[in-house]
Order: structure tokens, then sequence, then C-alpha cells
């Protein structure tokens, strides 16, 4: 559980709130809850406890059982708690009745990601595609959201549509959906002519779970200021540099961090946006190695790409920020077996490498470690697919 904290007057106060199921184990949801609590923080909430529930599935009515509700009811009462925030996404009726008995602002985790979105976006393309997904998500849950439309006073999850004006029917939200495709099909031809612009460069994509460390790896390789922080989704915009290594010119593209349960209208309305990715010539799947589930972090970008439409292109692995690396390190005479956690950055290198045929790296881009070596790899993989490409090309050599 997370320690009480005072939070500052702006921040709101949150608890959070998961299932242990026979998919999702109690190791495993702590993990997931661990991650919403961050995602809460980067919202700019302040989380103050985990409840959780063993239930075979989710209450058809309130998600958790009426025991449960009630538990969570007295700790809002006597914790002045402004926001319960869900780890799944909640139907309609679940939202309505939650809401309902715990008399304050409920969000799920679909909400909470939209509105972190729609606070990280800077550029008009993010922001529609934001927009899209806010009304694809708001329109099903229409009802429930009339009841206090009118005494919102802003926060976490309530940006964007229905903010500024209060709608009055579905019609409006439908046209307001059609407008907003007409103005991502208007953008993407803008894009496709850009990249058709860019001539007979190589293209190389950092992909990867949120917060891996893309954009730090950005900066570096491209000398440039691409924003990054230890938060969440700090990069939504795709950002593309021009790149010398040696004396190969190439295109890197740093793109959206992906996340588990991201919500799929988010998916769908970004698919333009990972259209750099698509048309990439080569990935560079950037994972966090210091963090516990870096192998299902991994398997969630796996997935997600595989939903995009990317199979099948040449993929590195780059295993990040090895000084944060921490493992518990087995005595001699402990003759229990070895498990994830007594693997040594020795042990994890020696297994990646024979799994992922030579195409793994090992770095810290924060300190810069093994980064000559990564560019010497690179350099070969970027020249290998150019000779291929233009065979009669002769400026490489």
């Amino acid at each position: 559980m997370l320690e009480t904290i005072i939070p500052e007057k702006e921040q709101e106060r949150a608890i959070l709130v998961g299932l242990i199921t026979q998919e999702n184990n109690e190791e495993k949801v702590y993990e997931y809850l661990d991650e919403l609590a961050f995602l809460a923080e980067t919202a700019g909430a302040i989380p103050l406890k985990k409840f959780t529930q063993r239930l075979e599935f989710p209450n058809p009515k309130t998600f958790v059982g009426s025991g449960k509700l009630i538990e969570i009811s007295d700790f809002i009462k006597n914790n002045d708690i402004e926001l319960v925030i869900f780890d799944d996404e909640l139907s309609p009726s679940q939202l309505k009745n939650i809401e309902k008995e715990l008399m304050c602002k409920i969000l799920d985790r679909t909400n909470l990601i939209l509105d972190i979105f729609a606070k990280r976006a800077r550029t008009s393309h993010a922001k529609t595609q934001v927009e899209l997904a806010q009304y694809q998500y708001l329109l099903p849950r229409l009802t429930r959201m009339w009841t206090h439309l009118e005494r919102q006073k802003g926060g976490i999850g309530m940006r964007g549509p229905g903010e500024t004006e209060i709608e009055t029917d579905r019609r409006i939200i439908r046209d307001n959906i059609a407008k907003l495709k007409l103005q991502l099909l208007k953008i993407d031809k803008q894009k496709t002519v850009q990249r058709k612009n860019r001539g007979k460069l190589i293209r190389v994509a950092l992909v990867g779970y949120t917060n891996a460390g893309k954009s730090t790896l950005m900066n570096i390789l491209s000398k440039s200021d691409v924003f990054a922080e230890n938060k969440l989704f700090a990069t939504l915009d795709t950002t593309v540099r021009k790149i010398v290594v040696g004396n190969l010119p190439f295109l890197l593209t740093d793109t959206v961090g992906f996340i588990r349960k991201l919500p799929h209208n988010l998916v769908e309305s970004f698919k333009s946006t990972l259209d750099e990715v698509r048309e990439s010539d080569i990935l560079l799947h950037v994972v966090d190695i210091s963090h516990p589930g870096f192998e299902d972090q991994i398997n969630v970008v796996n997935n997600t790409l595989v939903e995009i439409g990317v199979k099948d292109k040449p993929t590195y692995i780059i295993f990040n920020k090895i000084d944060a690396y921490k493992y518990i390190k087995k005595d001699d005479d402990d003759l229990t077996p070895i498990t994830k956690e007594n693997y040594s950055l020795e042990d994890l290198k020696s297994l990646w490498l024979s799994k992922n045929n030579e195409k793994s790296f090992f770095i810290s881009a924060k300190n810069k470690i093994n980064i000559d070596d990564l560019k010497e790899r690179l350099y070969e993989y970027v020249k290998k697919v150019h000779i291929t490409r233009f065979p009669y090309n002769d400026f490489l050599y």
C-alpha cells in the first residue's frame, strides 16, 4: 500500500481499485496498480491507498462486491477523498452505480489515460486524435455524464469535450466525431506527402513501453532536445530527426510510448501517428531493464505493433537503464532454484543475446553507457538495408 501523503491544494486525493482474478494473480494486480499510481501522479493526483478484492469476475453492477464498496466508501468519508480510479474500463452502468454509492468522482483506467493524453497533446494533430478518442469514449456514457456536467469544476478526467459547452444530444457528439475523422484524414494526407518528400533515406523508428527512455536516447543520437522526463507519455507527437553516423545519413523517429490496456479508441486514433513506425525500415525496441516486469512490457509492445499492422520488420532490442538494474544475489550455499529476481545483468545479457540472435544491446541512455557501441552496430544495420535497397548508390564507398 502507498504511504499517506499530505497533498498540495491543487492536487486531488485519490484511491486505486483493482481485482484479483484467475487471469491476474495478486502479484500482477499490484504491479498493475503501481503503474496506475504512476498514471495518477502523471495526471496530477496523489494516490493514497490501493484497494483489491479477489473475485472470479467483476461485479456487473459495481465492479467490486457490496462489502468492498462499503469499505471504500468509509475510507472516502474519513479521508476526504475526491477521486476513485479503477484499473479496468468500467461499463456505463457500473460508472453510474459506483458514483451513486461513493458520491465522488469516478474514473477508470481508460478515462485516466485519455486525460493524460489531453494534458500532454501539443500539436493540432495530437489534440485532434485525443479529442476523437474522448468523444468515442463519451458517447455510450452520455446519460451518466448528463447528470453532473453542470456542476463539473474541472480536474482529472474532465479535460476536453464537455468542459467548455454542455452538449445536448447524441447527434452533436456523432457530428463532432465525423468532423474530427475528416480533419485527421486531411492531416494524414499532409503527413504522407511529408514522408514522400524525405527522399531516399533509410528510416529507423524508436518504439517501446512508455517511460522506457526513447526520448532520452533520441536526444543522444540526434543531438537534439526532444522533451523527456520521468513521467508516462512524456512524448505524444512523433518527432523525426536526420541522423548521421559515420558517413551514413538516415531518419530517426521517436513515437508515443505503449502501455498495457491502452484504450482501443486511442490506438485507432493514433494509427496515423504510428504510420512512421509502419513505414520504417528498422525498429529499435527500447526496454527499461530496471523494471521488474520488463518482459511483460516487451509482450505489450509486440502485441500493439501487431495490432497496428507492423510485423516481420527488422527489430533490435535495446535494454536501457542498465545503471538502475538491481537483483538479489544468491549465496553460494543457497540451493533453491534461481529465479528472475536472482539474474545478474550478465545472466540477462547471455540469455537475450542467445535468444535474440545477437540483436540485443545493453545501454544507459542517461549515463551514455555503451552508446558508441550502439552507434557502430546501428551504422552496420542501416548500411546493410541501404545497400540492399540502393545497390547502385556509391556515396557510401
